[in-house]
């Protein structure tokens, strides 16, 4: 009985062993797979990490359109235009300014502060000529740009900003800028209006350029555009918005208009606004007699019919003037959004390959 037992106990022991032998090499060899495995998705992680970290960098830089929809013109407001944009915006080291406007109409000269307050062009540190032009901010404190064609900064097409470093956070208030303000330069599509009604139920009076006003646009388009959708009659009375010694308003022969020469106009204006009543029918011709605006576009054309109905014409909708300075790309912070998203469809994605490796 004692064999017996010694017998069992001994052949349950051998089987155990057995079975320790054979199962052993597979726990053995699963152990450098997951090994592995681990390997493969720390080493991952670390790259998609370095992708982030990248990412996020170039999130950092912004991309201001000065001016936004504006542009950068002779702006209607004057110098404050630019400084109130400039107030809403924090300008850092690696930050791009891009100026949206016509070649040959406007510049960019990158000029000193006391050139900046004297609107003194001649010895810019850096112009640029083609528009849309682009400038990198690659150095801190405060910079400043102007047009340096004709009296344009005098106008307020002038821009003062301070750069903070790449770090910074807190917004830059741009520095207080001087300067009356005549109008635009950059080409807009013309408005889309009525005209309002006029002294007595007989007659209309016109707003040149409605919103717009009296202004340098840019095309020589846009005048005949916003004129074409109207009905001028006798009795009609123009207004010329525009700011005081910015512009002025003369009428002029057709041989004048066409060559835009201000050499011996019927008639001058000088004070803003300027109201010119239709006194007769026949071809009408208003340049503006500053030098190099006419050419830029400030000039007027139009007919005028027989005597005013009592009825105020209606105005369709104007065609908008070709060669119009292109709208402004897209906001900088839709990009960085995008940005953001990938970063963060990468990081699932390592997390979802690691859990699937071990498990």
């Amino acid at each position: 009985m004692a064999f017996n037992v010694t017998s069992s106990y001994t052949i349950r022991r051998t089987r155990r062993k057995n079975q320790q032998k054979r199962s052993s090499p597979r726990i053995q060899q699963g152990r450098p797979h997951l090994q592995e495995h681990i390997a493969m998705s720390r080493n991952l992680l670390l790259v998609l990490f370095a992708v982030a970290t990248f990412l996020h960098g170039s999130e950092a830089q912004t991309r201001h359109v000065v001016g936004d929809a504006t542009g950068w013109i002779i702006p209607p407001g004057g110098a404050a235009t630019y400084t109130t944009w400039a107030s809403n915006k924090t300008f850092t080291v690696g930050d791009t300014l891009v100026f949206n406007f016509t070649t040959g109409q406007h510049d960019v000269a990158k000029v000193t502060k006391s050139a900046y307050d004297a609107c003194n062009g001649g010895n810019a540190v850096l112009t640029l000529t083609s528009g849309p032009a682009t400038v990198t901010l690659n150095e801190t404190g405060e910079q400043y740009y102007i047009c340096s064609f004709g009296s344009h900064c005098s106008g307020g097409q002038k821009l003062a900003i301070n750069v903070n470093r790449a770090s910074s956070s807190t917004p830059s208030p741009a520095p207080e800028a001087q300067a009356p303000a005549p109008k635009a330069t950059s080409p807009i599509s013309p408005p889309r209006s009525t005209p309002a009604p006029g002294p007595s139920s007989g007659s209309v009076t016109y707003t040149v350029g409605e919103t717009a006003g009296w202004i340098v646009p840019g095309n020589a388009s846009f005048y005949p555009a916003w004129a074409s959708a109207k009905n001028f009659k006798v009795g009609d009375i123009l207004v010329f918005n525009y700011p005081s010694n910015a512009h002025n308003v003369e009428e002029v022969t057709k041989a004048n208009y066409d060559s835009c020469s201000s050499a011996s106009p019927i008639a001058t204006f000088t004070t803003p606004p300027a109201r010119v009543p239709l006194s007769k029918s026949g071809e009408h011709y208003y340049i503006c007699g500053i030098p190099g605006h006419c050419l830029g576009g400030q000039k007027l054309s139009i007919n005028v019919t027989g005597g005013s109905t009592a009825t105020a014409p209606t105005t369709p909708s104007s065609p908008s003037p070709s060669g119009a300075v292109s709208p402004p790309p897209q906001n900088s912070a839709a990009a960085s959004l995008g940005l953001v998203g990938v970063s963060a469809t990468l990081l699932s994605v390592a997390a979802a390959f690691f859990y699937y490796s071990i498990y």
